[in-house]
């Protein structure tokens, strides 16, 4: 029921370390003013801390714990539509359109500035389940709700319906491989800007050590899904260091940035 557009890069090259969805986005509604579907009647957070989601009471670019079951009101959007219209921009995660209609788009308050990007939901309405990977923002939903592609929300209730009463809670994502890092288009050394991908748990957190720096620099985290880095790093390989949201950490060395390109890295959260 939603629809929106979003800015996205083009499907880059891809080499080997010593290795979505869409509607507007919250920065995106900002350029684009995409209506979403959503409103609701609010949500909420039981079975572990918290009341409103990551949004409500978290650091900004905390995701949300895999313990908690959220509830809120289900929707949905034309996905199809909005993917074959802006194929490379494909929903405010900024991983362009994918062939996998199980995906969502995840409440302002949750989305947390992006951090929920890439997480794996199990949304359970009046007819059962679903399994989604959150590519988008609903900027219009309330905290706990969840905007699911229309093939989605057909599995777990009548299309008719249009909205309904929905929980759901993150898990481990069903991926394969170790995690990817992609420097966006106009990367360079004097401007960085790092996306992570195919992670098991959501990413709270991004931090580079350049070559000659005796520590780590946290790099802010945009509503695009990107980490930016704005300043001149050394024309040389860059460490980089990623905390999921459930602590665990990864470290990989990239190569110096490059606008487009994919890296893998050496490992996987568990």
């Amino acid at each position: 029921m939603n629809k929106s557009a979003t800015l996205a890069p083009p499907s880059p090259p891809v080499i080997a370390l010593s290795f979505f969805a869409t509607r507007g986005a919250s920065l995106l509604c900002a350029l684009a003013l995409a209506a979403c579907g959503g409103g609701g009647a609010g949500g909420g957070a039981s079975g572990g801390t918290g009341g409103g989601g990551a949004g409500s009471g978290d650091a900004p670019g905390a995701a949300f714990p895999l313990s908690v079951t959220y509830h809120g009101d289900g929707t949905f959007y034309d996905y199809s539509a909005s993917a074959v219209q802006f194929p490379a921009t494909a929903g405010a995660c900024s991983y362009g359109a994918v062939d996998d209609r199980m995906i969502a788009a995840m409440n302002q308050a949750d989305y947390a500035g992006s951090a929920a990007c890439g997480a794996q939901l199990v949304v359970t309405g009046p007819n059962g389940p679903v399994t989604v990977r959150v590519v988008d923002v609903c900027p219009e939903c309330a905290p706990g709700d969840v905007d699911l592609s229309a093939e989605a929300f057909a599995r777990i209730a009548r299309p008719i319906d249009g909205r309904v009463a929905v929980s759901w809670r993150a898990e481990p994502a069903s991926v394969s491989g170790p995690v990817s890092y992609r420097y966006k288009e106009g990367s360079s050394r004097w401007w960085t800007a790092i996306q992570v991908r195919n992670h098991r748990q959501p990413v709270a957190r991004l931090e580079i050590r350049p070559a000659g720096a005796s520590g780590w620099i946290a790099v802010e985290r945009m509503a695009y899904n990107y980490f930016v880095h704005p300043q001149a790093v050394p024309d040389a390989p860059l460490e980089v260091r990623i905390t999921a949201s459930d602590g665990s950490t990864l470290q990989d060395t990239l190569p110096v940035p490059q606008g487009g390109l994919v890296v893998s890295g050496r490992g996987q959260f568990p």
